[in-house]
């Protein structure tokens, strides 16, 4: 049995074991896909809290639709990015129709210049903008593909693209951010 195969059938065995609710295999699922969804919530977010927040509800709706008949049927990993990607545009929809006003926070001075904190955060805001400004598909694929360091092949089978679609979708979203970026004076 090659290792291809030996994968496929532990992938559909893990399936198997969570369709009928095996703690063992629920355990398993959380501690092997928890970092990764948490780390694409994050990109996507940029706020560490409401990351595990979302993440976490990403695990509860796995479990709901288990008990509801509707368990993922080929790609766990697929299923948790697909509705990772459902909860932080839910949220982003919510936050967009509240906005709500940030409260600066006061932090002790641990770094050797203010005024570097203070130009790192700027340029944080600058592309955070700028990446709002982005389509959710464009948000979408750079979470993918520089947020979770998925390959090309990865992206396209996540999103149902072809690769080539993949690459276009990224070079515009790349384009689009350096012309919001670009026309920012740092002055």
């Amino acid at each position: 049995m090659s290792i291809k195969t030996m994968s496929i059938t532990d992938g559909q065995q893990e399936l198997k074991n969570l369709r009928e609710l095996d703690v063992q295999t629920i355990g398993a699922v959380y501690d092997q896909y928890f970092s990764e969804v948490y780390r694409y919530v994050l990109y996507r977010i940029g706020d560490q809290t409401l990351a595990e927040d979302i993440a976490s509800d990403v695990f509860m709706r796995l479990l709901e639709a288990v008990q509801d008949g509707r368990p993922p049927q080929t790609s766990l990993k697929g299923w948790l990015i697909g509705t990772a990607s459902h909860a932080v545009t839910d949220h982003l929809r919510r936050k967009y129709r509240r906005p709500e006003e940030e409260i600066s926070e006061s932090m002790p001075d641990r770094g050797p210049s203010i005024t570097a904190e203070v130009d790192q955060r700027e340029q944080n805001r600058i592309v955070n903008d700028a990446y709002t400004q982005l389509t959710p598909e464009q948000q979408h694929v750079l979470a993918l593909r520089f947020g979770q360091g998925y390959s090309l092949e990865e992206t396209a089978a996540t999103m149902n693209k072809n690769v080539n679609a993949v690459k276009a979708l990224q070079f515009r979203a790349l384009a689009a951010l350096q012309r919001e970026v670009g026309e920012v004076d740092y002055e």
